[in-house]
């Protein structure tokens, strides 16, 4: 029988449930009037380290649509996600294309649940953390899980994909 689920829960949630993976939630008031930009947002209003905090991003490498997973202190190096997936050249993907691709609104794309299953990168210093964060889904929602069942639950490859600011 199929467990219950939060009411509201959004599907990056749902896949955690399903799938048995140890996670938390945090909700928190999303500000759409703040000038920290979502991550950054999400860092302050749960209390913890932007560098443990880490943004989706949709990129073309070699004209593949895929996602890269880099804390939100810093940048996605498009060579290095390139280089993740044995490419040649990324270049960002219009944020149309990564909220069809995933189901979800830029400002909440969670690297979890997405609509379809696309190729992915996590930065390596998410292995740094016991517990990192990604969206939950929505604007205002994070969660909190290991960097290896991120990893697991999204099939991603853990590569040096961010760069700093």
């Amino acid at each position: 029988m199929a467990k219950k689920h939060e009411v509201g829960a959004t599907p990056a949630v749902h896949a955690l449930i399903e799938a048995g993976i140890e996670h938390t939630v945090h909700p928190y008031e999303h500000d759409p009037n703040s000038d920290l930009g979502y991550g950054l947002e999400a860092a302050a209003a749960i209390g913890v380290d932007p560098d443990q905090v880490f943004k989706t991003l949709c990129a073309y490498v070699d004209g593949h649509l895929s996602v890269g997973i880099v804390p939100v202190s810093g940048m996605l190096d498009l060579k290095g996600l390139a280089a993740a997936f044995g490419g040649k050249r990324a270049e960002m993907a219009p944020p149309a294309d990564a909220e069809r691709s995933s189901g979800y609104v830029v400002g909440g794309i969670s690297p979890i649940g997405q609509r379809r299953a696309l190729p992915t990168a996590l930065d390596e210093t998410a292995e740094l953390y016991d517990v990192i964060y990604v969206s939950g889904g929505r604007r205002g929602l994070d969660i909190g899980l290991a960097p290896a069942d991120l990893a697991r639950i999204t099939s991603a490859v853990v590569a040096p994909i961010a760069k700093e600011v």
